[in-house]
């Protein structure tokens, strides 16, 4: 890999970001249990995992604020808009496949 600054690097990773959340905001018909049932990971773990970045930066960033950040919209609005409830075999490979605690 090329010898990139640590500010290169940084500004890769933010714009990489950038593109996913566009991505997951622009895909509303992939479920969050999809995500989790196949990558392990959904919006609310994005959004959990900025929140942290932030805490660990002492920077005040809310549960609810994380979430609008990677929703694009405040939590409750998406999951009326686009959330449906999952079926019988999405909860089955959730409970198969999901993060132990």
């Amino acid at each position: 890999m090329s010898n990139l600054t640590k500010q290169q690097q940084t500004e890769l990773e933010a714009a990489a970001f950038r593109r996913l959340v566009a991505h997951l905001r622009d895909r509303s018909d992939v479920q969050n249990i999809d995500l989790m049932n196949l990558a392990g990971f959904c919006r609310n773990c994005l959004s959990n995992w900025y929140r942290e970045a932030a805490e660990a930066q002492n920077l005040p960033v809310t549960k609810d604020e994380s979430r609008e950040i990677v929703y694009g919209m405040p939590y409750e609005d998406w999951k009326n808009l686009h959330q449906t409830e999952a079926n019988a075999v999405q909860k089955a490979a959730f409970e198969l496949n999901k993060p132990k605690e």
